[in-house]
């Protein structure tokens, strides 16, 4: 007779880790691993948890139980290990037992219950150490999991990858997204152009310096916005321009030299604010902050940095002369070689990368030609997510090839 399968507060499929001893102290179980590993397990969290007995919805695997129904009359009455190793409680003050997936458990004591979780840990690079953008066949990873995973791995670790050898029709990107997650739209649209006739540049009808044959220095986009896009996918359909080339610096590396090197400078692009404005016709995008936000603790860094779209100081005037001084500082280490990468962008590219933390731009053009590429958001949380659900489905597929 087959063992019952133990439901989870998810419905991802954990492996076995069967608990090794269960204590209760006060209002904690106090679960232990034959390998040493423990878990303090608070008696509200666990009850909220319990699967199908009043705490997780077994359809939705949502939490059923308000706060405001919380009491100090829920607790444990007694606490076991199943045959399987699975945490057994019975509850108080209605008598309700659940049964705690061991595997589930152990995923929390191990920490991969987190936001970073199950994402590559993200490795600082400079120009010497990543020459060019970690490169992947876009036919490969358009029809092969394992290598769309890596190639999202990379995105995730590095901050940028791209495919090459893509379709160069002008909807491939909007298309390839649908497998990453859900666009941002913006007052751009969903899907925007940078197009610039080299030879009109200087006469251009354009509201963004982009679509215009002008060097863009080191930058990321809408730093105008409460949340600038996470992620943005650049696709090449069209370019004769002679010139050009993208640039890339990885501004966390930059971020961590500059606290080393230059403190000072460090101090006040993380505390002095400045205004971002957009000045378009028909919009009014504003918000006030530092330079380098790190947000709250686990927040993703972000780099507000498009000078195109830096307004107003956001501080005290014997501020500023401080302010500039660092800023100008941090821009000048991203332009460096010692930072900022260079590189053609040909049809069929398609280059993704974090908005937030990778500082892009563009060497100026040449006369004599043409230039498209479309490009797209996507926020942080929907590359994220589809990083994660990659990750764990290839791992959950290794483990069944090896038993």
């Amino acid at each position: 007779m087959e063992k019952p399968i133990i439901p989870t507060p998810d419905f991802y499929a954990y492996p076995s880790s069967p608990l090794d001893s269960v204590l209760l102290d006060d209002r904690f179980a106090l679960l232990g691993w034959a390998d040493g590993t423990t878990l303090e397990a608070f008696d509200f969290w666990l009850r909220e948890n319990a699967v199908g007995a009043g705490g997780v919805d077994l359809a939705t695997r949502e939490g059923l139980l308000d706060p405001a129904e919380l009491h100090d009359g829920i607790r444990m009455l007694d606490a076991s290990i199943g045959d399987d190793g699975s945490l057994h409680i019975r509850w108080a003050p209605d008598g309700v037992e659940a049964t705690y997936h061991s595997g589930w458990l152990r995923h929390v004591a191990d920490g991969n219950h987190r936001p970073d979780s199950w994402l590559p840990d993200p490795v600082l690079w400079t120009a010497a150490t990543l020459p060019e953008p970690p490169t992947h066949e876009g036919a490969v990873v358009l029809e092969d999991d394992e290598m769309f995973g890596r190639w999202l791995e990379d995105l995730m670790r590095y901050g940028l990858s791209r495919l090459r050898h893509c379709p160069t029709d002008e909807h491939f990107n909007i298309e390839f997204s649908r497998r990453i997650g859900a666009v941002r739209d913006t007052n751009f649209g969903p899907i925007w152009d940078v197009k610039a006739d080299v030879q009109m540049a200087g006469h251009a009808d354009t509201n963004s310096t982009a679509n215009t044959n002008l060097r863009l220095g080191p930058h990321t986009d809408l730093p105008t916005r409460e949340t600038p896009p996470g992620f943005q996918f650049l696709h090449c359909i069209e370019n004769e321009a002679g010139g050009g080339y993208s640039t890339m610096a990885d501004g966390a590396a930059v971020v961590e030299a500059l606290e080393v090197e230059h403190p000072e400078h460090y101090e006040a692009l993380t505390t002095l604010n400045w205004i971002f404005f957009n000045r378009g016709p028909g919009i009014d995008h504003r918000w006030s902050g530092p330079f380098i936000d790190h947000g709250v603790a686990g927040s993703p860094l972000t780099l507000r940095a498009f000078y195109p779209v830096r307004g107003f100081p956001d501080m005290d005037p014997h501020d500023m002369p401080r302010a500039y001084a660092a800023m100008t500082c941090f821009s000048q280490m991203a332009a460096s070689d010692r930072f900022q990468i260079a590189y053609p962008f040909e049809p069929g590219d398609l280059v993704g990368f974090d908005n937030r933390r990778i500082l892009h731009g563009r060497e100026a053009f040449e006369t004599g030609g043409k230039r498209h590429l479309r490009g797209i958001y996507i926020d942080q949380d929907e590359v994220r997510s589809t990083a994660r659900v990659t990750s764990r489905r290839l791992a959950a597929h290794h483990r069944s090839v090896q038993v």
